[in-house]
């Protein structure tokens, strides 16, 4: 088998890159993902290359070959190329692992290709292409995986598992996204039998890797099987069922090529797939939110999505005042009561979307007559919310509204 002849093995600047690493001299392979990918006939974005080279031997010829070199993780070997139009590649030193922990591990260079290879942790990413004839190489078993759809560690999964717990994670991340049918029952076992492991890991590796999986077309299946045999206990342990994300991903779908104006807004996001398999309570999502360690803008949109409640499709266009689109959506896709209700606030809203902003300042009621000062603030929170609840009204009617206030007060 060879490697497609992909759009990115065309890349300007690519041929520059493999002749300066001496790939005809087999000094340099395209590996992991990319060949991964390539052989799927997905769209690739990422392309890795390793090489016989040291770091500091692969940044001068880097350098000699008129491209850039950025030593991004010089320390584990990685230089990162700059090709023009600023497309970015990754090139590795062949590395060998001297001694883990679970979390990082120590490494030696070599100028073994499958000793290369078997650091990796699934055989379908441990593939490897020569870049000028495109033949590929398979030290473990990855085509026939791949063919398969199966996931499948390399070597003894409790070994692999030992070296970085976070491929326990990345074990199901790729099931969800490659995988069909069970999942292999020795890589199975071996990532319920060490659940627990994950508590070592940092929590940001731990968002990091579950947002990436909620994310794919479809993680519910994988989702279900986590939480039936407990793998996210340890961590998660407020997640109890993936049945709401379930009924979310089946309304994306459906709602997801409709006329709704803000089609984007549709896209399945991760933080409101976590909200789905959360409980529908904003303080718990901030205490989860808050152990991840996620940013302060996902912080906030995780707790809204939590706060989602039936009512919320009965006034879409409030709902989108006070929350901003994004986040109404999410509300509405995640509202607890049926399809049909939810698609009439979304076309709502397609319809005739909330005004940006309130029409009055607080200037404009002191022209009429209001003292500077905490009354100004306090009216213009009264007039809001009035102005919300009779759904909008013009300009001219706001300023009625103000008048009568200020004359009755």
């Amino acid at each position: 088998m060879r490697l497609p002849d992909a759009p990115w093995r065309h890349w300007e600047g690519m041929g520059v890159l493999l002749d300066a690493l001496g790939a005809d001299e087999g000094g340099a392979r395209f590996v992991g993902g990319a060949v991964r990918d390539a052989l799927l006939e997905l769209d690739v974005q990422d392309v890795d290359i390793a090489t016989v080279h040291a770091p500091e031997e692969t940044a001068r010829r880097i350098d000699a070959a008129g491209l850039k070199a950025v030593p991004t993780g010089i320390k584990h070997g990685t230089v990162t190329a700059v090709l023009p139009g600023k497309r970015t590649i990754e090139v590795t030193t062949l590395r060998r692992d001297v001694a883990t922990d679970g979390r990082h591990a120590e490494v030696e260079y070599t100028d073994d290709w499958k000793g290369d290879a078997a650091r990796r942790d699934f055989t379908i990413n441990a593939l490897s292409a020569d870049p000028v004839t495109g033949e590929i190489f398979d030290f473990f078993g990855g085509l026939d995986d791949l063919a398969a759809r199966r996931v499948r560690f390399i070597g003894e999964p409790l070994n692999r598992i030992a070296e970085d717990h976070l491929r326990i994670l990345r074990f199901f991340r790729f099931h969800a996204r490659f995988g069909e049918g069970a999942p292999d029952a020795e890589s199975l076992g071996a990532c319920i039998a060490r659940a627990n492991d994950l508590m070592a890991l940092s929590r940001e590796r731990i968002a990091d890797e579950l947002l990436k999986m909620l994310a794919l077309d479809d993680p519910a299946p994988t989702m279900a099987l986590m939480i039936e045999r407990g793998v996210l206990q340890p961590v998660l342990p407020e997640i109890v069922t993936a049945g709401p994300l379930e009924r979310l991903i089946a309304r994306e779908n459906l709602f997801r090529h409709s006329s709704f104006r803000w089609n984007d807004a549709l896209n399945s996001h991760p933080l409101r797939r976590l909200a789905a398999l959360l409980p529908p309570d904003p303080e718990t999502a901030r205490a989860i939110a808050a152990r991840l360690k996620l940013s302060k803008a996902q912080r906030q949109r995780l707790a809204i999505a939590a706060a989602r409640m039936p009512g919320d499709t009965a006034t879409p266009r409030a709902l989108a005042f006070r929350l901003g689109i994004e986040s109404a959506v999410d509300r509405l896709l995640l509202c607890p009561t049926n399809d049909i209700v939810v698609g009439r606030a979304l076309e709502t809203l397609a319809a005739n979307p909330p005004p940006e902003r309130f029409p009055l300042k607080g200037a404009d009621l002191i022209a009429l007559g209001v003292e500077p000062g905490p009354e100004v603030s306090r009216l213009l929170g009264e007039l809001r919310e009035a102005w919300i609840a009779e759904d909008f009204p013009g300009e001219d009617r706001v300023r009625e509204m103000a008048q009568a206030k200020i004359s009755g007060s």
